[in-house]
């Protein structure tokens, strides 16, 4: 038993001798550097500098300038409807016309009474100016003078009213004649001839159509730019139809708050609508470009990598080894971006840079060329 458990024991040691031996003599004569992982092949483009309009772009809804909801100033009937549901109109054109016998009436019986006060302020004058003449001669006293003065003076004070309530009356009599108060299309038509109307009652609506604005939103980011462009001048707005037609305009209002939940605030473009492209309430897609990036240094957006450590894009060292260079992105647009934080000189690594580690050798794939760089301003 004891010579058996002996035996097992020598196996088991050399055995193990066997192994290292094994192991060393092989690792010795590996050949140097095999095992080792190689440099990671990448390939490059050297950052493009250019100027990058920053182009804005929100949904917007069309809406007019002005609408005008007609309603009568008066109670009375309509006696004549003088337009039809959709005529454009011009300001002052007559549309509707209500009953005005009585407002005819009373604007005679007004008439008439400044012409009773215009006679008797004739008369008053005339006996006024004999009293003068009369107290000259001291045919009468200075009291009866006086009082005739005073009647003048009377007169005089009721004629103006009198004008004043004809004036009144003229006005009440206006309102039968109700005009368009600006040139625009007219909407539905909500009354006929012989419809009773009250001052409640819509009779229908003018909306102007040529200039029109577009309402949309953009976020409070954009503010300082969009301040600024303004000042120096207009701010061109394109307007992007359903089938791809565009339609030139021009910023007009920017809100003067935020909205502190949505964050946006709210902006405004004219547009001239001469041919009616433009409805109020359509959609539209707005575009408008709120300011220009000089200089701009710009690379492929594939380029960066964004984590919590920031923002950073690799590039190809003078040991041809990867480097981290931390940028901060200003704009994208479409597979480019514009950065701040290179000088111009890099080789940033595009593809190939999911395998890399600072530090770690690289191999280029091809140089940059030309073309590359042509490709980015697309």
């Amino acid at each position: 038993m004891k010579k058996s458990s002996l035996a097992v024991l020598v196996g088991a040691i050399a055995v193990v001798g066997g192994g290292v031996w094994y192991a060393t003599h092989q690792t010795a004569e590996q050949p140097k550097g095999q095992g080792q992982q190689g440099p990671t092949t990448v390939s490059v483009i050297a950052p493009v500098r250019q100027d990058v309009p920053v182009v804005l772009q929100a949904n917007g809804t069309v809406t007019p300038i002005s609408t005008v909801d007609l309603h009568p100033q008066t109670t009375s009937t309509i006696a004549k409807v003088h337009i039809k549901e959709g005529q454009f109109v011009k300001s002052g054109e007559l549309m509707f016309t209500l009953d005005d016998r009585s407002e005819r009436a009373n604007l005679d019986k007004a008439q008439a009474q400044v012409a009773r006060d215009q006679a008797a302020l004739a008369d008053y004058e005339r006996q006024y100016k004999r009293a003068q003449e009369l107290l000259a001669k001291s045919f009468i006293a200075q009291g009866a003078v006086d009082t005739l003065k005073s009647q003048v003076d009377s007169a005089r004070a009721l004629l103006q009213a009198d004008i004043a309530a004809a004036r009144s009356v003229g006005v009440d009599a206006s309102y039968t004649a109700i005009r368009s108060p600006m040139n625009g299309r007219v909407g539905a038509i909500n009354v006929y001839p012989g419809s009773l109307v009250q001052l409640a009652t819509s009779l229908t609506t003018v909306t102007q159509l040529d200039p029109i604005n577009v309402s949309f939103t953009l976020p409070e980011s954009a503010l300082a730019g969009l301040l600024q462009a303004q000042h120096e001048g207009a701010v061109p707005v394109k307007v992007v139809q359903g089938g791809g037609q565009e339609i030139n305009g021009a910023l007009s209002f920017i809100d003067n708050t935020v909205d502190p939940v949505a964050g946006v605030i709210r902006v405004k473009a004219q547009f001239d609508n001469k041919d009616t492209k433009l409805w109020p309430g359509q959609y539209v897609n707005t575009r408008l470009v709120s300011q220009v990036l000089k200089d701009a240094m710009v690379i492929p957006q594939n380029a960066i990598i964004s984590n919590t450590r920031g923002t950073f894009i690799y590039a190809v060292d003078a040991d041809h080894a990867a480097k981290v260079v931390n940028i901060k992105r200003l704009y994208s647009f479409g597979d480019n971006a514009a950065v701040t934080g290179l000088s111009g000189s890099e080789q940033v690594i595009v593809d190939g840079k999911q395998n890399l580690r600072p530090g770690g050798k690289v191999r280029i794939a091809g140089a940059d060329k030309p073309a590359d760089a042509t490709k980015q301003k697309g």
